[in-house]
């Protein structure tokens, strides 16, 4: 960016032309005034304009550039650079998911509850900036698979090592709420957030869901519940030792009403997911919901540019005097 911080000394550029008119007008007077009387012209005619007659009115150029560059200088110009700050305030995230073995069940597409809870958390992992994300997972006990980090990279990975089997069958709810609050109680973020993920009813566990919530909230951390599963009944894969892999309908079994009381309890909200492209929307929801805060501050930084007009104009203005008094002296 370019401006200047006086402008209005521009005005005396106006003047600049008067000058050319004044000396334009100087020298045809003088020119109608000196005059010679020669016998014959033939040689005059002949004779060549010399060098120095030609760049004669080279002074007054060089004094018009040094006025014009000093009436610049004056008005002050300055080169500006556009610069912004950037001031974020984060959400810490946590997202527990239940990998008990219902998740299995074949109600949610590509393959099952867990495939599509995994691939949708990553989406909403990679809607994130300048969050700290967590995973916690959990069944008849729950463990920290990733704690608390800016490297969604290594978030991402661990999610996908997520598998249906590496704790012992059950759904211990109140334990992954007590996990999750374990981890965000001494966080400084503006905001801390649990989304909780499960397809079944606690039965597992020495923590209560209610009283782990009241913990949560002591600490204020929001615990967004979702209940996974269609309503009615689920194909549920068997592996069968004689016939193999077969299914079976089991009924969909979500303690709705105690996931609705840990959210509301925490003041945050439950939601039930049908199928993936519901799950989509839930985890989307919750996303404007937790907006990260981002505020952009836009300024511009100028240096001054004077000096170099000024230098320049005493450079002209010192060729003129150095010429005057030398190459193009006049004598009286």
């Amino acid at each position: 960016m370019f401006r200047f911080a006086n402008p209005y000394f521009l005005l005396l550029l106006l003047f600049i032309p008067l000058m050319i008119y004044w000396y334009v007008r100087n020298q045809r007077t003088k020119s109608s005034m000196a005059t010679l009387r020669y016998s014959n012209l033939g040689i005059i005619k002949t004779m060549k304009s010399s060098t120095k007659k030609q760049l004669r009115h080279s002074l007054f150029v060089f004094r018009v550039l040094a006025v014009g560059l000093l009436i610049v200088a004056f008005a002050r110009p300055q080169s500006g650079q556009k610069e912004s700050e950037v001031q974020t305030e984060g959400v810490d995230i946590i997202l527990a998911m239940d990998i008990s073995s219902s998740m299995l069940a074949e109600d949610f597409t590509p393959k099952n509850r867990l495939a599509a809870a995994k691939m949708v958390a990553a989406d909403f992992i990679k809607g994130r900036m300048n969050d700290r994300i967590g995973l916690v997972v959990f069944a008849a006990h729950s463990f920290t698979q990733c704690p608390l980090t800016l490297d969604y990279g290594i978030v991402l990975r661990f999610l996908q090592e997520i598998e249906i089997g590496m704790i012992d069958d059950g759904t211990a709810i109140g334990m992954a709420i007590g996990n999750c609050v374990n981890r965000l109680k001494d966080s400084k973020a503006k905001s801390k957030v649990v989304i909780l993920l499960t397809d079944g009813v606690n039965n597992r566990g020495e923590l209560d869901p209610i009283t782990a919530a009241k913990v949560a909230k002591a600490f204020d951390v929001r615990i967004y519940t979702i209940g996974a599963g269609k309503r009615g009944d689920a194909l549920y894969p068997i592996n069968d030792p004689i016939f193999g892999k077969r299914y079976q309908r089991v009924p969909v079994q979500i303690d709705e009403e105690l996931l609705k009381q840990v959210a509301d309890i925490t003041g945050a909200q439950y939601f039930r997911a049908t199928d993936k492209t519901s799950l989509e929307q839930i985890y989307a929801e919750i996303g404007e919901m937790e907006k990260t805060k981002i505020e952009v501050k836009e300024y511009t930084r100028y240096s001054e540019l004077f000096l170099p007009y000024t230098l320049a104009a005493l450079i002209f203005l010192a060729l003129e005097i150095v010429l005057a008094n030398t190459r193009f002296r006049k004598i009286p």
